[in-house]
């Protein structure tokens, strides 16, 4: 987000709203007398972002110490290695932000080896030391010292600057309102619930502390086949940083990937359309324009971008910038020698950087190397087609890409699919399902064919961006924009061959791919408009009325549209029983897809009456002319801005409604006491192994939900068996039921029926040290006190220690 005065070349690196002097050669967008920013003016966008972030931490009680700290540990721990070693890999410098934020993804990388190294060697305690592994050798040979300092930079608009800082702040607030302020680190009272999957996530954290490979904390030394990279982030931020891992998580972590996120889409965005104003562009689609929902509630095809996924899942919020780095990286591989992208080739380097953000990616998140190995086959097709010679980049690039895969499918999975299985359209089937067969073929044919509507509105409407791309270039693409369509297409493909609602994170990685694709669509559009200076005000005051004007409306009539709606077909619509009613059913996604496609269907209206009174205006005012479809287009492109907005009051993943366990203060005391008197190869026994809504109101209820994992968590330690249902080999056998029940009992009689035997066996053969009893489960043998060493007692929990 840095500013330099703009210098590029061409006019693809004109900003939007630059004007070009009469005459001139070069891009600088400004009239030639007016003067340069100063430096504080120039970095004030990044001074701004950077402490938006640090005021909504420091609002939802970060310690202070602990934001220095995490300072030091992005500068010290990723910013600095990774920054020289892109720079080596780099041919030509471009600007300094794209140094950066690429030089960040790839000590994100750097850092992953790092922690492999000294925890399989056992110095995990020095690892703090380890970027000295890379700044010694820049410092110590001659040919390495001149990435240190670097000239020639390609300066950057302040504006595009300012509009990158802008969205880092956008989702910065929308971070506090939805997720900061209601999530404590630490839990003030015994009524204090949380998001369900974030004690899960930080246990694997804990456990990256201490093992390697990384093992399921939950059960003591069973293997991991998960996608655990983002893991060995947050541990190797605790371990640097020497910050608590809670705070890590719960608050420093989210904010600083999700801004990382934005200023990488930006530069990559810019880099393939050589078009700065993409940029921007496309970190606005891929952050503050969630899925077009037209109802505040839950998007019902897979899980969602925009009111979860950016703060409920470690995995993908880390896996983005990674992503987002390999794309560019392949398509720096795919570009021609002539193209006429003024942006400076990365050189040399390339397939290096392709083989470091693939490996990384491959288990950041499982979804994001396959969607971009689909993306470059397609793109190596149609170079082979195209000139009949086998274009062995892409061939180099695409073995890089596999072995990545097959790395991650043999070795961190164990070629476990984690319940995923080929069920094609298995995930939209339940919307269109007459089990009954009550309706007609030709109403099932429209019940199908809205679904598919109600489906493409929701996940890729966002995607707008490319149609006038493709449809002027009439499908003759270059083999960068081929692979990004291929990838834009993959992501969903994938997600509708696949059953589960895990599967739509396919989506979610088609849409990295797809915004970017969106964005350079965009602003060739907005290029071929032409627009006067009075133009383009006029087109940002539609895109602030017509967003207020669609958030205004969902928000305060969305509902009532929908009861409107439902009531006038089930009391004037013959046709009872019919297609209609398979979207009236009450709540869920049913009335989610009634209210999408009325909501489209008006706007659609809308737009075609729009439409036609532009085109016959224009025939009168020849400045409309080759306009009107720039301003549908961004209409378009707007209509899930109300996603965000409308999950500010009221989230729809609020811990307080959904998704909520109890996180109370007295066990989590407990838990932390025993990491704070523990070494982290000891082992725990807990009789708690269920989710309890109520906070076990009801000893005696049936356990069924086994998603407990803050012992694990909080104590960071291995649990001999806690909650199991987020084990592969349970989520691949669809069961309930523990694998090992003569493990089960062996752990649960420790607690109600102990022996001197049996406690000698734990403590020998399973290396436990400390029973740790929830009496709002279950109450403790009286014999323990005699057995075991009580050591720690607030009521709630008792600990026992074993010797």
């Amino acid at each position: 987000m840095t500013h330099n005065t703009p210098v590029a070349s061409g006019s693809g690196t004109l900003p939007v709203g630059a004007d070009r002097e009469p005459g001139s050669s070069g891009g600088t967008g400004r009239r030639a007398d007016r003067p340069a920013p100063g430096v504080f003016w120039r970095w004030l966008p990044t001074i701004t972002a950077v402490g938006l972030v640090v005021a909504a931490l420091a609002a939802t009680d970060t310690p202070a110490n602990a934001i220095a700290r995490y300072a030091f540990y992005v500068l010290w721990g990723v910013l600095l290695p990774g920054t020289l070693v892109f720079r080596s890999l780099r041919r030509t410098p471009h600007t300094l932000v794209e140094d950066l934020a690429l030089g960040a993804v790839t000590g994100l990388t750097l850092e992953l080896a790092a922690w492999a190294v000294f925890m399989s060697l056992g110095i995990q305690s020095a690892v703090v030391f380890w970027p000295l592994l890379v700044v010694v050798p820049f410092a110590a040979v001659p040919a390495l010292r001149r990435h240190w300092w670097v000239r020639g930079y390609t300066k950057v608009p302040l504006g595009w600057s300012w509009a990158v800082a802008g969205t880092v702040a956008g989702t910065t607030g929308y971070l506090y309102k939805v997720y900061l302020e209601r999530t404590p680190i630490l839990p003030p009272n015994d009524q204090t619930r949380q998001f369900v999957d974030l004690s899960y996530q930080m246990s694997l954290a804990g456990n990256a502390k201490h093992s390697f490979p990384v093992t399921l904390p939950q059960v003591a030394g069973e293997p991991l086949q998960y996608h655990w990279f983002a893991f060995v982030h947050e541990a190797m931020t605790s371990m640097v940083g020497h910050i608590d891992l809670p705070v890590v998580q719960l608050r420093l972590m989210i904010p600083a990937l999700c801004a990382l996120t934005m200023v990488v889409a930006a530069v990559v965005a810019w880099r393939l359309s050589g078009r700065a104003w993409a940029g921007p562009v496309a970190g606005l689609l891929l952050f503050a324009i969630g899925e077009f929902n037209a109802a505040h509630g839950m998007t019902p095809f897979g899980s969602p971008q925009a009111t979860l996924m950016v703060w409920a899942s470690v995995s993908m919020t880390y896996s983005q910038p990674l992503l987002l780095a390999l794309i560019g990286a392949v398509a720096e591989g795919l570009r021609r020698a002539d193209s006429k992208n003024p942006v400076p080739a990365l050189g040399r380097g390339t397939l290096v950087l392709v083989a470091l953000f693939a490996f990384a990616s491959c288990a950041a998140k499982a979804t994001s190397v396959p969607v971009t190995l689909a993306g470059a086959a397609l793109a190596g097709l149609t170079v082979l087609i195209s000139t009949r010679r086998i274009p062995w980049t892409v061939v180099w690039m695409g073995l890089a890409i596999a072995a990545a895969q097959l790395f991650s499918t043999a070795v961190i999975f164990d070629f476990k699919s984690y319940g995923l299985e080929l069920e094609p359209l298995s995930n939209l089937q339940g919307f269109w399902a007459d089990p009954q067969h009550t309706r007609s073929t030709a109403s099932q044919g429209i019940v199908v064919a809205l679904v598919w509507v109600a489906f493409l509105l929701n996940t890729q409407l966002r995607m707008a961006g490319a149609v006038p791309l493709l449809w002027r270039s009439r499908l003759r693409l270059d083999s960068v924009q081929w692979f990004l369509l291929g990838g834009t297409l993959a992501g969903p493909a994938v997600f509708l061959a696949l059953n589960g609602w895990n599967s739509g994170y396919f989506t979610h990685a088609g849409l990295a791919f797809g915004v970017l694709l969106s964005a350079w669509g965009y602003c060739e559009a907005f290029e071929r408009a032409g627009l006067s200076a009075r133009g383009k005000a006029l087109l940002g005051l539609f895109a602030v009325a017509f967003t207020g004007l669609i958030t205004w409306a969902v928000f305060y009539h969305s509902a009532g549209w929908l009861d409107r709606v439902t009531t006038a077909i089930k009391d004037r619509h013959p046709w009872r029983g019919s297609f209609l009613n398979a979207f009236l059913a009450p709540g869920g996604s049913a009335s989610g897809l009634t209210a999408m496609l009325s909501v489209g269907l008006a706007l659609a209206a809308v737009a075609l009456v729009a439409g036609l009174l532009w085109w016959a205006l224009s025939r009168v005012v020849p400045g409309l002319r080759r306009r009107g479809g720039l301003v549908l287009l961004t209409g378009a492109l707007l209509a899930g801005a109300p996603t965000l907005v409308l999950d500010l009051p009221k989230p729809v993943w609020d811990a307080s409604v959904w998704g909520a366990m109890p996180l109370p203060a007295g066990k989590i005391d407990a838990a932390r006491w025993v990491r704070a008197h523990s070494n982290p190869t000891d082992v725990l026994v807990t009789n708690e192994h269920c989710w309890s809504a109520d906070d076990f109101k009801d000893p005696k209820a049936p356990c069924e939900d086994h998603r407990d994992f803050t012992l694990s968590a909080y104590s960071e330690r291995s649990v001999l068996v806690e909650g199991w249902a987020f084990a592969p080999r349970v989520m691949a056998a669809g069961t309930n039921d523990f694998w090992d029940p003569a493990l089960l009992k062996l752990n649960d009689d420790a607690v109600y029926h102990p022996t001197a035997a049996l406690l000698s066996e734990l403590h020998d053969r399973y290396k436990v040290r400390y029973l740790f009893v929830n009496r709002k489960v279950g109450t403790e043998s009286p014999l323990l006190d005699r057995l075991a060493t009580p050591v720690h007692d607030n009521g709630r929990i008792a600990v026992y220690e074993l010797h």
